[in-house]
């Protein structure tokens, strides 16, 4: 059975969708927001042509999900699956950004059940990669379950970050799916 990277994913508060060209002016709006980025290695993502570099990658990943909050039908962020790894049963869950007023647990909560719950009809494990000094979204891969791994490891853009993990065995025994 092969990975299907872009799903339509719905629960109570957001769907997620397939990320397309036309997202792009809705998601720089949410993205533009200097403060989403102020603890994340791109600090500088809120920039019209820096998020647009962003935005080409989220599109040629095959991963990429617009994450709409279903009471608005509006777009409030982004994230995806990338680094499908079959030998090893594994995927990671990343890129992810919300529009602040909507942080706080919730709604990246259910954004990362839906894709947790999707990826373990494939894998046997999530992998979460955070960076160094992005305290905020430390904190909310460990709510979500994420237990972090000795050491760092390289991003895909070459940056140094924390490796966090989730397996489906937990997932299941610990009710985070």
């Amino acid at each position: 059975m092969s990975f299907d990277l872009q799903p339509t994913l719905e629960g109570k508060l957001l769907y997620l969708r397939p990320l397309m060209q036309d997202d792009f002016e809705d998601l720089y709006n949410v993205g533009s927001d200097k403060l989403i980025w102020e603890q994340h290695p791109a600090w500088n993502r809120y920039k019209k042509n820096v998020f647009k570099k962003f935005f080409r990658r989220a599109m040629a990943s095959g991963g990429a999900f617009a994450v709409i909050d279903k009471q608005t039908d509006q777009i409030i962020g982004s994230s995806r699956f990338t680094m499908y790894d079959p030998v090893e049963s594994s995927v990671e869950i990343g890129w992810t950004f919300l529009a602040r007023t909507y942080w706080g647990g919730v709604y990246n909560g259910e954004m990362k059940k839906l894709m947790m719950r999707h990826a373990f009809k494939y894998v046997d494990k999530v992998i979460l990669l955070v960076g160094l000094n992005n305290k905020r979204s430390q904190m909310a891969v460990k709510k979500i379950g994420g237990k972090q791994q000795p050491g760092t490891t390289i991003n895909g853009l070459g940056v140094q970050s924390f490796k966090y993990e989730i397996t489906r065995k937990r997932a299941v025994s610990e009710n985070l799916v």
